[in-house]
């Protein structure tokens, strides 16, 4: 993993919010808001999205198929140009466009720009174009955040040389997290953290989440989630947390860990 030293004799704070797909469209004003206050607060933030709800329209629109294998989407040759051109050419534009909308400065960028991330293919037999991250560049990334611009990167990666591939879009945020040394990554649902007994959970460990799992307290569209905070921790992160448009909800972190 490859990263640049700051110049800067203050250590900067950093966040990654991974933004699923399905949570684009329905980005509020407290949403924003709540990133206006982070900044206000001196943290640094980086967007990571997905776009798995207009990539499935348009897949079908051509009579394209597709299929989730382990996490992955199985994309074809044909898929991957969907994929490319869906994310790079509507979803990540739009996006960018709201939060500068909303006065916000961002700016759009994907594994093509500045050789942000180049990847390997994962495994070609069993996912096709899907890509696998082995570097990450955080020098753009430096210098956008020091200058009060949000990066907002699309999942999009390249081969060194210059093939495209689908990456994951957990994936990218905590590499990202991990490249820039992030404090925490957030992601943001349509389910502001974990409830048990229906009693909000503000801070856990992920011997709590295993449990929970076990005896049903978990259950459902909850247990991916909670399972991709639990490999972003094992990854690296310092902690990671399941939040609701207004970026609070709940905190996970290892056994031992201070959030």
């Amino acid at each position: 993993m490859t990263t640049s030293k700051s110049m800067q004799p203050t250590v900067r704070k950093r966040q990654v919010i991974k933004l699923g797909g399905s949570m684009l469209d329905e980005l509020s004003e407290s949403f924003f808001n709540r990133v206006k206050e982070l900044q206000q607060q001196g943290i640094q933030l980086i967007i990571v999205h997905g776009g798995g709800p207009n990539i499935n329209q348009e897949l079908a629109d051509r009579g394209i198929t597709s299929s989730v294998v382990n996490g992955f989407r199985v994309t074809s040759g044909e898929a991957i140009g969907v994929v490319q051109s869906i994310l790079i050419g509507q979803v990540n534009p739009a996006l960018v466009h709201r939060f500068n909308r909303e006065s916000v400065k961002a700016i759009g960028l994907s594994g093509f720009d500045a050789n942000l991330f180049t990847c390997d293919v994962l495994d070609f037999e069993t996912y096709g174009y899907v890509g696998e991250i082995k570097q990450v560049q955080t020098d753009i990334l430096d210098t956008l955040l020091d200058a009060g611009v949000i990066p907002i990167i699309s999942c999009i990666g390249a081969t060194a040389t210059g093939e495209p591939l689908n990456v994951n879009a957990d994936t990218v945020a905590s590499q990202i997290a991990l490249a820039v040394k992030a404090e925490s990554l957030l992601l943001v649902t349509d389910t502001p953290g974990i409830k048990i007994d229906d009693e909000p959970q503000a801070q856990v460990v992920t011997s709590d989440i295993h449990h929970w799992i076990e005896t049903e307290d978990i259950y459902g569209g909850m247990i991916p989630k909670v399972q991709a905070a639990i490999d972003c921790l094992e990854a690296g992160i310092p902690s990671v947390q399941i939040v609701g448009q207004q970026l609070t909800g709940t905190v996970i972190t290892n056994e031992g860990a201070i959030a």
